[in-house]
């Protein structure tokens, strides 16, 4: 080779050191995060416990929200179901609930005389023989029939509670020769109403028009305006009064107060009287209420 065909050699280059081959040690090494320091690391617990606590307190709210939404929706159930019961309440006929009682219940009704005015106590002696004499199997129930009657007596009204048949007491019993024995010989009681030994029950129909509870009376502003219906059942309770036609009363209310009326006619269901009134030397029929009345 001639020294034409040698390359030129530059007298200002450096020689370069051949690069010496990276291992993947080396290369992870340079490109890797550096270690965190402690620093750091309560950086980043404080960090993750305060995104805990946020978490939390939302799920608190959520929770609670929901509490709140269960609570509400109880008390909507609860309220839905009171008014149900009530309406349903006020739905049943008593006189029907206490006719298919008696359809269930053990026993026929019988009738017994006592002794007038010693109706009650004639019950609790029966009572008490069941239980003395064992007869709790046959003898099931004892019962004075009651009805509140309005009564006026001096010029008052006021609602009272009497005996019904007075002289009678209602025992519901199988009849057998010792449950018989057991009533018949109570003290006050003076036979069974029938065929002696035999008497015979009440029919169903009896027993229901006797003991049925009254349908119970609503106040008038939650009954609202009053009906025909309900101002026949009010007119149809019985009135006691303590005077009759011909008796002389005095007036103790209204326009002809103080003045002596002679009765000559009464209205049970007006609740009043036509009274005779000497207005002027002359008798004038006028009407009084019972209530404006008093009996001389």
């Amino acid at each position: 080779m001639s020294d034409q065909d040698q390359p030129a050699t530059d007298p200002f280059s450096v020689a370069q050191p051949n690069p010496e081959p990276v291992g993947d040690e080396q290369a992870q090494a340079e490109f890797a995060e550096p270690e965190p320091t402690a620093d750091d690391v309560l950086i980043d617990e404080a960090e993750a416990q305060a995104e805990a606590e946020v978490v939390a307190e939302a799920q608190a709210i959520v929770d609670e929200a929901a509490d709140e939404e269960e609570v509400v929706a109880a008390e909507v159930a609860a309220e839905v179901a009171t008014e149900v019961a009530t309406e349903e309440a006020e739905e049943i006929d008593p006189v029907e609930a206490f006719r298919q009682e008696m359809r269930i219940a053990p026993g026929d009704w019988y009738v017994v005389h006592s002794y007038s005015g010693y109706e009650n106590k004639v019950k609790g002696n029966i009572e008490a023989r069941t239980t003395t004499l064992n007869m709790e199997d046959y003898i099931f129930q004892v019962e004075v029939p009651m009805e509140e009657v309005t009564e006026i007596k001096g010029g008052v009204r006021k609602q009272v509670n009497r005996n019904k048949f007075p002289g009678y007491v209602l025992v519901r019993m199988d009849l057998t020769d010792e449950s018989w024995g057991v009533v018949r010989h109570t003290p006050g009681v003076t036979g069974f109403v029938g065929n002696g030994h035999s008497p015979a029950p009440l029919s169903l129909e009896e027993v229901i028009a006797i003991l049925a509870p009254a349908p119970e009376k609503k106040s008038a502003a939650a009954a609202g305006p009053t009906s025909m219906a309900e101002e026949a059942a009010a007119a149809a309770i019985p009135i006691e009064i303590d005077f009759s036609v011909g008796d002389s009363v005095t007036v103790v209310d209204g326009p002809f107060a103080t003045l002596h009326a002679t009765i000559s006619e009464i209205n049970i269901e007006a609740q009043k009287v036509t009274g005779l009134v000497e207005i002027f030397g002359r008798e004038t029929p006028v009407e009084l209420a019972f209530n404006q009345i008093h009996k001389n």
